[in-house]
């Protein structure tokens, strides 16, 4: 043990290991791991100072055999210290609030302890107005420790959703973010999008309904650039469920389509990205093809039709679901002559064929050959078509 502290049980523990414990709780209050009884997640830790002295003694002792002496604990950090710090975030010395946005982040990236206590403090809207005022400030000093903190410190939900009613120009703010040049980019690109993808779930429908070209524009920028140097690919999933919170809505599907949001979706795609940000991409696709520009802009690109039929029993049941039913658009709006050969050509058939014999939901089965049985006639006059299995499943 380094820092031996009692718990309300009775038992001595080492600090950060019972913290963890009651962190990975998952409810408000778990077991002692030896008197099994009840123990609060928010229990009081009380410093074991004679068991402590007697380990550095025996540190001491055995000096000669290697053995470090554990140095004495400093006191822990209590709401109250964080409740000071944002006391400098008001002062007018930039100094000072530089040190105390410093001393934030580096406290928040330490340990789960602090960063509970940060929440109590009110740590997040503190940094969310710090942002705000960046942004009407044309300012950028500050902005890459503030946006770490809250990478660290999430925004709880109710928080975003209580600040936004109050603040709404924070949208714009980290929009502007995400436009400024910093030293760091790979970081602060990556922690902006997140903390938009908290505001955003938490927005409600007015907001939403207010969305500018900008906003989309710039979202649609973080796609284009990719993980990578740029930004994370946790920054590009964030980046993916900012669009699908959007989509509900008509005149946001028009502003994605005509921000250029299908083809960086589909470029994206063909990267072959992992599971989830599949799902994401399949998902805003298929709200996109619900309107004719989507659809439109989904045909012109070349692999867009392929990449949605190659991802069908590859990935999930989720990405089945969304990738049929964006066919099934695409079948019954758009299906031109080219189009039918296109989807021949990059199989199309084959695939549905192959989905009719798998277990699926039957909705999915139905979807499927309402599709083969549209195009069935153009199809079968094609060599390569198995006719008898055609026949087989569109009956």
């Amino acid at each position: 043990m380094k820092d031996p502290v009692i718990t309300i049980t009775g038992i001595t523990y080492d600090r950060e290991s019972i913290e963890q414990w009651l962190l990975r709780a998952k409810n408000f209050t778990c077991n002692c791991p030896v008197t099994q009884q009840p123990l609060p997640r928010d229990s009081d830790l009380t410093p074991n100072h004679t068991l402590r002295r007697l380990i550095q003694a025996w540190c001491t002792e055995n000096a000669s055999l290697g053995v470090d002496r554990i140095p004495t604990p400093k006191p822990c950090i209590d709401k109250f210290y964080f409740l000071k710090l944002l006391k400098e975030l008001e002062n007018r010395n930039p100094k000072s609030k530089m040190v105390a946005l410093t001393e934030l982040e580096l406290l928040s990236a330490k340990n789960e302890r602090n960063r509970k206590y940060m929440v109590e403090a009110g740590v997040p809207k503190a940094m969310l107005l710090f942002i705000l005022k960046c942004f009407k400030d044309n300012c950028v000093n500050g902005l890459e420790e503030a946006l770490s903190v809250l990478f660290f410190v999430r925004v709880p939900p109710p928080e975003a959703k209580a600040f936004l009613k109050q603040n709404d120009e924070i949208i714009k703010a980290l929009v502007w973010v995400l436009g400024c040049e910093f030293k760091t980019q790979f970081s602060v690109k990556s922690h902006a999008v997140l903390v938009l993808k908290t505001i955003i779930e938490a927005a409600s429908s007015v907001s939403l309904e207010r969305l500018e070209p900008k906003f989309f524009e710039t979202i649609v920028g973080v796609l284009k650039q990719g993980s990578g140097a740029w930004v994370t690919q946790q920054g590009i999933n964030a980046a993916l469920h900012v669009l699908l919170n959007a989509c509900p809505w008509g005149r946001n599907r028009l502003m994605m389509v005509e921000s250029g949001a299908i083809y960086a979706l589909i470029e994206l795609e063909l990267e072959s990205p992992e599971k989830r940000t599949t799902e994401l991409i399949m998902g805003i696709l298929f709200h996109l093809c619900s309107c004719a520009d989507g659809r439109a802009e989904f045909l012109s690109h070349k692999g867009g039709v392929a990449v949605v039929t190659k991802r069908i029993l590859r990935v999930s049941a989720t990405v089945d679901d969304r990738a049929v039913l964006i066919l099934s658009l695409i079948s019954k709006f758009s299906a031109t002559n080219s189009v039918v050969h296109e989807m021949l050509d990059v199989g199309v058939v084959a695939k549905l064929s192959m989905l009719l014999q798998v277990e699926c939901a039957t909705y999915l089965k139905d979807k499927a050959r309402e599709i083969l049985r549209s195009h069935s006639d153009e199809w079968r006059k094609y060599p390569c078509i198995d006719k008898t299995l055609l026949t087989r499943y569109i009956n």
